[in-house]
């Protein structure tokens, strides 16, 4: 949302919001003279003026200002119908869709659109090191990240589609998972471009689209002869059958190898040189939040990932195990009391493995408590695990734990971030 309210901004509209909280992001606004209200029917006064009201869809069905505003009769859109309207502003769009690597994949594209001096816009739904959430260097390209919750993917016009890879989420929203691949399937058949990751069985199920992949001898592009020096791996990309250039990654993890070869696909399509997008994608590093190194408490570094899914945190914790000299602590914090509950087994079976595995009580979002698919439940269920209600048994833990050359992987989408934030500074 806050990098719509940018984009609108720089397009010259008058743009003003609201947030429970305040944060990073509401700052950023405020700085670019975008008014922004903190707490519930702190708007009303900007709703009598405004000609539309955006929403986002995790608000509650009570919210105070969504319903003021349809009581004015206000246009109506939300965060998935503006990004359509943007998109319809551009010739080319590039979509990338998935359960996982989005948000990276994405400011993969990103870079190597800044390396090849291409007129672009970037709406990441995360924040790239470099670009933040939002970054403008013209209109000839809109790459943006589609999300399938509540079908939202399905909204987007575009020319070239990506599909990452398929997993059981958002349940709550789809019920059934042949409703979920239906729904990819839609998308990916409503671009002129597709491509679809070649390892993924589901993926590989929804269509005959060209694809990406390591695995999969049969992928149209393929990485081959890989290496890997401290989890960064470098691979040949080979091109229906053809070796074409070299990429040397600088982001951490071998799921990155595949975000990698379906930012070059996708920007192949558009005609640009190989080896000129290989040097695009290793000038990426890192997105906030995916791996990300943010300090050091007696000798142990501290990593945070958004990992909020079981086959996401069992990618970060290979890729931590990978790195770690003496022993890894794990803090989970599950996100969305409904995701738990729905996925209870799959959690419990990427997390039973972890050793040293604190979980932290759940960040609720946008639903009320439920004990079923809370934090404490799951930890009951795996076992072998510690429960932390709050930071202050977090702290005590860790205070007595960690020493010099350990790694703590602080995973999940909710305020954990910000939880081992402070408690370096703590």
């Amino acid at each position: 949302m806050s990098a719509l309210a940018k984009l609108l901004h720089s397009y010259g509209y008058e743009v003003s919001g609201s947030d429970a909280l305040r944060g990073e992001q509401t700052e950023q606004l405020l700085r670019q003279g975008i008014r922004v209200y903190i707490g519930v029917d702190a708007l009303r006064g900007d709703l009598c003026e405004a000609d539309t009201v955006v929403y986002t869809d995790a608000i509650s069905s009570g919210n105070q200002e969504w319903i003021a505003a349809c009581r004015m009769g206000k246009r109506m859109l939300s965060r998935a119908e503006l990004l359509g309207l943007i998109c319809e502003d551009f010739p080319n769009v590039l979509a990338i869709a998935g359960s996982h690597g989005k948000t990276t994949c994405t400011s993969m594209c990103a870079h190597v659109f800044q390396h090849l001096n291409a007129p672009f816009t970037a709406h990441i739904g995360g924040e790239d090191g470099l670009f933040g959430n939002l970054y403008i260097s013209g209109n000839e390209y809109f790459i943006t990240e589609a999300c399938e919750y509540k079908k939202n993917l399905l909204k987007l016009p575009k020319t070239v589609a990506v599909l990452l890879n398929i997993d059981k989420d958002h349940m709550e929203c789809y019920g059934t998972e042949e409703a979920l691949e239906g729904c990819f399937q839609r998308y990916c058949e409503t671009a002129k471009t597709t491509f679809v990751c070649a390892d993924d069985e589901k993926c590989r199920k929804i269509g005959d689209f060209p694809s990406f992949g390591i695995d999969n001898p049969f992928a149209d592009y393929r990485a081959v002869d890989l290496r890997a020096n401290g989890e960064r791996y470098a691979f040949t990309v080979e091109e229906y059958g053809k070796a074409i250039c070299r990429v040397n990654l600088n982001a951490i993890g071998r799921c990155n190898i595949y975000n990698a070869l379906a930012a070059f696909a996708s920007i192949r399509s558009f005609g640009y040189d190989g080896a000129e997008i290989a040097q695009g994608l290793e000038n990426f590093t890192a997105v906030k939040r995916r791996f990300e190194k943010i300090g050091n408490y007696k000798g142990a570094t501290f990593i945070c990932d958004y990992a909020h899914h079981p086959r996401e945190i069992s990618a970060t914790v290979k890729t931590a195990k990978g790195i770690t000299k003496r022993n890894l602590y794990v803090v989970f914090q599950p996100h969305t009391y409904s995701r738990t509950k729905l996925l209870m087994a799959e959690f419990v079976e990427a997390l039973r493995p972890i050793k040293n595995l604190m979980l932290y009580k759940t960040y609720p979002a946008r639903e009320k408590f439920d004990g079923a698919g809370s934090a404490e439940r799951l930890a009951q269920t795996v076992g072998n695990c510690l429960y932390a209600h709050n930071v202050y048994a977090l702290k005590a833990w860790l205070k007595s734990t960690v020493r010099d050359g350990d790694i703590v992987l602080f995973l999940g989408a909710g305020d954990i971030y910000f939880v081992a934030q402070y408690l370096l500074k703590d």
